[in-house]
C-alpha cells in the first residue's frame, strides 16, 4: 500500500459481487481500503456488502456498509447523508452498479427497457446528483463512473438496453466533468471490455454456449487480442488512478480497459 488515497472517504456503490469470486465493485472498494481511503461500501445485497467490509477488515482498513437500492432517490439521499455522518465527507463517488438483461429491440419489453435504464443510467444521476453539492462544498471531488465499450461498439451481442444505458453513462459524465470543471471536481468513466467476473455467468451463459460456463469463458477469452479476458481488478487499478491526485488534470475522460478489443475491425 502506497497511501494514494490516504484520508480520502470513498463511496463505492455495487461494492459486492454477484456471486464466488472479484466483481468491479468489490476489487475496486478492496484496493481504494488498501491504498488509504475510509470505504462507505453500499450494495443492495447486505451480504455481498458485508464480504467486502470482512476483507477490508482483515487487511486494517476502514469500511462501513449499508443497503441501498441506488434507484430510489430517497434511499440514495440516505445514503450520502449516512456517508457524511459516519465519516464526514464525500472525496470519491465510484458507480458500480449495472445489470445485464438480453434482447434485441423487437423483442425488448417497454417494461425491461424502463427496469435497465433506471438500475444502469438512473441510478448515476441520483448517487451524482446528491453527492455533488457536498464535493463542490469541501471544494473539490471525483466521480468514477463505470460504462463498457458497449458504449461505443457493437460488441455482438443483442442487448439493445444496455448499449442504450452505458453509453448514456457517457453523456452524463461528461455533462457533469463540464459543468464542475471549474469547481475542483472531476468525472471520468471507465469502459471495460470482455471481463471474466461473477456478473457475466447468468446473464450470458446461454447465449454464448448453452449453458456451459466454462465453453462460454473460451470463447470470450478468443475474442480478445491478448487470448484472454481482463478482471475485475484491471478495471480496480483504472479507477484508482483515475481517483488519485496522479489524475489531477484528467476529466471528462473515456478510459477503455479492454486489451484491445475496441482497436480491431475484424
Amino acid at each position: 500500500m502506497s497511501g494514494r488515497l490516504k484520508n480520502k472517504v470513498a463511496i463505492v456503490t455495487g461494492a459486492g459481487s454477484a456471486g464466488p469470486g472479484w466483481g468491479n465493485g468489490k476489487a475496486t472498494a478492496a484496493l481504494f481500503a488498501r491504498e488509504g481511503a475510509k470505504v462507505f461500501a453500499v450494495d443492495l445485497n447486505p451480504a455481498a456488502a458485508g464480504e467486502t467490509k470482512a476483507i477490508i477488515d482483515r487487511e486494517g482498513g476502514v469500511c462501513e456498509v449499508m443497503k441501498v437500492d441506488v434507484a430510489r432517490s430517497d434511499e440514495v439521499k440516505a445514503m450520502v447523508d449516512q456517508c457524511i455522518q459516519t465519516f464526514g465527507r464525500i472525496d470519491i463517488l465510484h458507480n458500480n452498479v449495472g445489470i445485464v438483461v438480453l434482447g434485441g429491440l423487437a423483442e425488448t419489453s417497454e417494461e425491461t427497457w424502463d427496469r435497465v435504464l433506471t438500475i444502469n443510467l438512473k441510478s448515476m444521476f441520483l448517487t451524482c446528483k446528491f453527492a455533488l453539492p457536498h464535493m463542490e462544498k469541501e471544494g473539490g471531488g471525483v466521480i468514477i463512473n463505470i460504462s463498457s465499450v458497449a458504449a461505443i461498439r457493437y460488441v455482438g451481442l443483442p442487448y439493445i438496453t444496455y448499449y442504450a444505458s452505458k453509453a448514456g453513462i457517457v453523456g452524463l459524465t461528461q455533462g457533469i466533468a463540464l459543468q464542475y470543471a471549474d469547481k475542483n471536481i472531476r468525472a471520468n468513466t471507465i469502459l471495460p471490455g470482455l471481463m471474466d467476473t461473477p456478473l457475466i455467468r447468468e446473464p450470458l451463459r446461454e447465449f454464448y454456449a448453452d449453458g456451459d460456463v466454462q465453453k462460454m469463458i473460451e470463447i470470450r477469452n478468443k475474442k480478445c487480442p491478448t487470448g484472454k479476458m481482463g478482471d475485475a481488478w484491471d478495471v480496480a487499478h483504472a479507477a484508482l488512478f483515475l481517483a488519485s491526485d496522479e489524475a489531477k488534470y484528467i476529466t471528462g475522460a473515456q478510459i477503455v480497459v479492454d486489451g484491445g478489443f475496441t482497436c480491431r475491425c475484424a
